[in-house]
């Protein structure tokens, strides 16, 4: 997959990317799944949006699941 282009990670629009998404829910996603799983830059970026989405959500879960061990123990 092709990196980013500077237009896009400016947040300008650019065709073929996904028009007004925030660029601050983008580096929150990007550090998220990085810190956890501790994928590089270009991975995370390489993944489609509705991908990373779900990477979140998933890493979310197991956080949550964990913690709610932890305070029941």
């Amino acid at each position: 997959m092709p990196p980013v282009s500077p237009r896009v990670r400016g947040g300008r629009d650019a065709v073929g990317t996904i028009l007004g998404y925030p660029l601050d829910a983008l580096y929150e996603e990007v550090a998220f799944i990085a810190y956890h799983f501790h994928w590089d830059l270009d991975r995370v970026l390489g993944l489609e949006h509705g991908d990373r989405a779900r990477w979140v959500a998933e890493i979310s879960r197991i956080n949550q699941r964990a913690n709610e061990e932890f305070a029941g123990a």
